[in-house]
């Protein structure tokens, strides 16, 4: 306890990250307190059906990701969903039109321009969701008695409603986007995670409770400590991955300039297992979520088979392709992250090789074959664990808990946890102090190496 403390006091001592951490708490209780800001015209205690909506399909995801913000109507319904498929659009975008590309290699001033189409992107993306949103809740049944202009039509009337839920809830989007980006320019850790972690948690106490009472009701408290037993195990195993790192031997040749001898060392490379961080998850997440914006211009019983297939968690053709996805991405990032060529020309200036590899290209091929090797059983790993609240249904863990029981809240939140335990630590052993851990070790966050930067 004592040493806990004393490290609470260095991390507060350094006034740089002292105001980094108040601006991202402000910022993310500004963010919390959105969620409750209700539509006009909308009565979030009588929202019936979207609240059953949330409870058996995939939009329950959705629920969790805004932090309850969905269920209850608020202008934050949306989250920043939109801006992360927005994102990915224009990442693929860019891999795949030339004049995209030419951009993309403009240094600071390409960043700009691609960052402005995908906010851009972001509020077209935005108000077709956002008009899905609306005519799920006017279209389900269970929701009659919260809208207003059904009650009192004379009051309000359906278009304006519309019209002006779309303005604020891109409104809300757009904002919380401009909060992410205030929480990684000024704050501690990349804000656009953050926000998704802390809509997770805000859902984490409630889905306990909720868990435990359901357990001591049917006399099951043991089955509830085994399950908190498994759960903390599945973390540990999250951690492991996450913090997996494969270490490429370097040595560096001796070199006299004057009176001095330089290199002569050995060094290493780590490779994180699982270098593209939980980026690969939430894009992932964010296609999967599609569906669920199509089935909101369908009644439940006109809705395609496929689609309802599509919108159940629990179904065997939604994970298959969550998996799919999640490798695929994983891959995707992975190759955006690392450049073999570069690292290797980059050891080669500098004297460096890799012991019995030749420098330059085999040096390269060495490189990309130990990524490829180590990035598919990661991959493999993450996929398993975002797929686990299906076996926990089918364990007695009531839906909602089991969203955290494994599965895509679990990743985003360890991997969101670790990445700003990283920073501090980093700021930590800048100013000479010992890091977050007793044995004064650094956290292997995706900071590791210059290699493993991920920013969305």
């Amino acid at each position: 306890m004592k040493k806990i403390l004393e490290k609470l006091k260095n991390i507060w001592s350094i006034e740089e990250l002292r105001r980094r951490i108040m601006y991202t708490i402000i910022l993310l209780v500004v963010y919390r307190l959105g969620s409750f800001v209700i539509l006009p015209g909308v009565d979030s205690e009588l929202l019936e059906g979207l609240n059953k909506q949330t409870k058996n399909n995939i939009l329950g995801l959705v629920n969790t990701f805004a932090g309850g913000a969905f269920a209850r109507g608020a202008i934050f319904a949306l989250g920043i969903m939109p801006y992360i498929s927005a994102s990915i659009f224009m990442q693929l975008v860019s891999i795949a039109i030339p004049a995209f590309q030419r951009i993309q290699k403009e240094g600071e001033e390409g960043r700009r321009k691609i960052n402005q189409y995908t906010r851009i992107l972001t509020i077209a993306f935005t108000a077709v969701q956002a008009y899905a949103y609306l005519n799920n809740i006017i279209g389900s049944p269970g929701n009659e008695g919260a809208l207003l202009f059904k009650v009192h039509p004379e009051i309000l009337t359906e278009g304006m409603f519309i019209i002006t839920s779309i303005i604020l809830l891109t409104a809300g989007t757009m904002f919380t986007m401009w909060m992410g980006e205030r929480i990684t320019d000024r704050g501690l850790g990349n804000g656009i995670s953050l926000l998704i972690m802390v809509g997770i948690i805000a859902r984490l106490p409630n889905s306990l409770l909720t868990e435990f009472l359901f357990k001591v009701q049917n006399k099951g408290i043991i089955l509830f400590l085994v399950e908190i037993v498994i759960w903390f195990l599945v973390i540990l195993g999250v951690i492991l991955l996450t913090q997996g790192t494969r270490k490429i031997t370097i040595n560096y040749a001796k070199r006299v300039v004057g009176n001095r001898q330089y290199g002569g060392v050995r060094q290493y490379l780590p490779i994180k297992i699982l270098a593209a961080g939980v980026m690969p998850i939430i894009f992932a997440q964010a296609i999967m979520f599609l569906p669920a914006t199509i089935g909101s211009f369908y009644t439940q019983e006109n809705a395609p088979n496929w689609l309802v297939s599509m919108m159940n968690p629990n179904g065997i053709w939604h994970n298959a392709l969550l998996i799919f996805l999640i490798v695929i991405f994983t891959y995707f990032y992975t190759a955006i992250i690392f450049n073999p060529v570069q690292m290797a020309d980059d050891m080669k200036r500098n004297n460096g090789f890799i012991p019995g590899i030749k420098p330059g290209k085999q040096t390269a091929n060495f490189i990309d074959d130990v990524i490829s090797k180590i990035t598919f059983p990661g991959a493999v790993f993450i996929s398993l664990v975002a797929i686990l609240p299906v076996f926990a249904v089918k364990m007695g863990v009531n839906q909602e808990f089991s969203q955290f029981f494994g599965g895509t809240s679990l990743l985003i939140l360890v991997g969101v946890v670790l990445d700003t335990l990283q920073q501090i630590d980093s700021y930590l052993l800048m100013r000479k102090y010992d890091g977050l851990m007793s044995s004064g070790g650094k956290l292997k966050g995706r900071m590791t190496s210059q290699y493993s930067q991920v920013d969305l």
